[in-house]
């Protein structure tokens, strides 16, 4: 079972990276706050803390970027109907501190705001986790209130992506624009300094 994958970062999407370690990359699917602590990382040594989800049909790996969205993710995909697609698309709106809040609040409407997540889904991962999320930490979020700043980056990158490709842009230049870009900018800024950039490589 491997524990973390530590190497170079040669591949940055909206939901997946590859890391090269000694001359074989792999694949992990990531969620929006992993992304926002890795996307302007293309180049350069990352270290990714992995789960590996066997199935019949496909071996998958799912990085993260810390220990505590790892835990969230394993203590997500031990309900009942949530899955691992179902608990990074969680992890895309909302750090682990955040989720932890919303557990402990009993705030299942932040929850169902997930892709993917209903009412009822949200209502059981409270059920079942809130016990034994009050017997965890999580770092807590400085200076964030609401939403996660990891699931506006995801909204931001997202939109800007779709604004570019409308543009006539490739998904891959598009996504190296945005690299190193505040997107807390706002979408409107966001776009323009990709724009900036895509100018500046012609």
């Amino acid at each position: 079972m491997l524990y973390h994958v530590n190497g170079e970062l040669v591949l940055c999407d909206m939901t997946v990276a590859v890391v090269e370690c000694a001359g074989v990359g792999y694949k992990l699917f990531i969620s929006g706050n992993t992304l926002g602590k890795i996307a302007d990382k293309l180049g350069q040594r990352v270290r990714l803390f992995t789960f590996m989800k066997v199935s019949e049909d496909a071996v998958d790996l799912y990085g993260f970027a810390d220990e505590e969205e790892l835990e969230i993710f394993k203590l997500l995909i031990s309900v009942s109907g949530v899955g691992a697609k179902s608990a990074i698309s969680i992890l895309s709106l909302l750090t682990p501190s955040r989720f932890a809040q919303v557990v402990s609040a009993g705030d299942a409407k932040a929850i169902s705001q997930a892709q993917g997540i209903g009412a009822k889904t949200a209502q059981r991962i409270i059920l079942e986790l809130k016990d034994k999320i009050a017997k965890q930490s999580f770092v807590q979020d400085e200076g964030i209130p609401g939403a996660s700043a990891a699931g506006d980056i995801q909204d931001n990158f997202t939109d800007a992506i779709d604004t570019l490709l409308v543009l006539g842009y490739t998904r891959r230049e598009a996504t190296a624009a945005l690299k190193g870009i505040d997107a807390s900018l706002g979408l409107e800024d966001v776009i323009k300094e990709a724009l900036k950039k895509l100018a500046g490589n012609k």
